[in-house]
């Protein structure tokens, strides 16, 4: 009988894991023992596991506990829980198991929410895989992508027409709390042209997670959509396996040659939880808290992102980096500027004012834009942040009635576009507009002014 080649390679895979399984079987068991536990790290002596190994530690009650090999001193290992971990005890077995932890992907996946460890949290029964992947990844080398030549459309007019984002690049949104970030990226899942949306709730409240994917993703949106959620009671280690997971699933459907629209909210919490696993192993905190991996494992992350090679496909990922207090020279979202293509920022005082998405423009870049548009397209673009930026540059003065209208001939412009440029940067929740449309009620806005003005 003649086998579908997705059957053959599920064959082929299941066979390399029964004999990766026996390998493990037909070699002696080391058994080391827990020498202590301080906070969530665990010291294990007398066995021997590579860094990023696997080790299951044996618990009071005779259950077992799985754990992830974080860093070693000497003869000690340390480990990190994957999960919740009770009744441990000083001396209790640690065993090393498999040496590399591996996550089943496949076109499964689409319509699933997942847990850090690649497990459904839906309910909805067993995701079918055709292969496994590491969390890790495997580097593209930066000769083989191709270059950013073609726009991708997230169905948000501010972005289609002022900040055009280019398959493939990878964008920083900045933002605090209740500024509707998570709106946004709710917005670009449901209208935008990526074949598939990978979204990777890290670090986040467990009540907004449930409220992301019914009210602001949709069933709509789920149906091309994975979601991985590592909620903010997660371990650490989980929480990053979920960042690294959300990569893993997005460079799968890559390599099929699709676009993927990857949201990662948020770049921040994955920070964070790194910063968690640094210290308890010893780092020394270098920059306000911030362990040296920190800053080192920033980059291979983000750098999973971008186009694929021979093959196709891209990654157009934006990761949300929160600036609580508005401070934008913060650690992380410093290091996030220097690796991104580009940043938007939400502002509190525009959302203040009710005009959502909170984009500030004149803060906001994209480092692509002016090679994947028109010339015509990017004249515009420049033309509305020149009049929006001179309004808002004498904005005090205008509405305290300081300014004289027909002092500055500018300033009167600036005067007479803002209403409209307001009313077009302004979008309702479940409102799209494509990159054409976009552009067009752009034209129209300075057509209108210009004619009412000569009229």
């Amino acid at each position: 009988m003649e086998r579908s080649p997705q059957q053959r390679t599920r064959i082929d895979n299941a066979l390399e894991r029964l004999q990766q399984r026996a390998e493990i079987d037909s070699e002696p068991v080391i058994k080391g023992r827990l020498k202590r536990m301080v906070g969530l790290t665990l010291e294990a002596v007398g066995c021997e596991a590579p860094l990023g190994g696997r080790c299951t530690v044996e618990l009071e009650d005779g259950s077992t506990a799985e754990a992830e090999v974080v860093g070693f001193n000497d003869e000690s290992l340390f480990l990190m829980p994957v999960g919740e971990i009770h009744g441990v005890t000083q001396g209790a077995h640690v065993v090393p198991t498999s040496k590399q932890f591996q996550i089943p992907v496949g076109d499964g996946l689409l319509g699933r929410v997942i847990d850090g460890a690649g497990k459904p949290i839906d309910g909805k029964g067993e995701i079918e895989a055709f292969e496994h992947r590491s969390l890790n990844g495997k580097p593209v080398n930066p000769l083989n992508r191709s270059i950013i030549h073609e726009p991708l459309d997230v169905g948000i007019r501010a972005i289609n027409s002022l900040l055009t984002v280019g398959k493939g690049q990878r964008i920083g949104l900045f933002a605090g709390s209740g500024v509707g970030k998570s709106v946004l990226l709710g917005m670009m899942t449901q209208s935008t042209t990526a074949d598939v949306v990978v979204v990777g709730l890290i670090g986040e409240r467990g009540r907004e997670v449930q409220e992301f994917i019914q009210k602001i993703l949709g069933e709509e949106g789920m149906r091309r959509a994975v979601v991985i959620a590592t909620p903010a009671d997660d371990s650490p280690l989980m929480r990053m396996h979920g960042a690294m997971l959300t990569h893993t699933i997005a460079e799968y459907f890559r390599d099929q040659g699709k676009d993927v629209l990857m949201l990662m909210d948020s770049l921040t919490r994955f920070a964070m939880a790194q910063r968690e696993i640094g210290l308890s192993v010893g780092e020394p905190p270098a920059t306000k808290g911030y362990p040296p991996s920190v800053f080192a494992k920033l980059p291979k992350l983000v750098e999973r992102a971008g186009m694929g090679g021979k093959k196709g496909g891209s990654i157009t990922a934006f990761y949300t980096v929160l600036v609580e207090g508005g401070d934008h020279d913060e650690p992380i979202a410093d290091a996030a500027r220097g690796i991104l293509d580009g940043h938007f920022v939400l502002s509190r005082e525009i959302a203040g004012s009710g005009r959502y998405p909170a984009i500030d423009i004149e803060s906001s870049v994209s480092r692509v834009m002016n090679d994947i548009v028109s010339p015509e397209h990017e004249q515009l673009a420049r033309h509305f942040r020149q009049i929006y930026g001179r309004y808002t540059q004498n904005e005090d003065l205008i509405s305290v009635g300081a300014y004289q209208q027909g002092s500055d001939q500018r300033i009167d412009e600036a005067i007479q576009y803002y209403p409209l440029m307001n009313e077009y940067l302004h979008q309702n929740r479940g409102e799209a507009a494509d990159i054409a449309t976009s552009i067009t009620l752009l034209v129209q806005l300075f057509q209108s002014q210009q004619g009412a003005t000569a009229g």
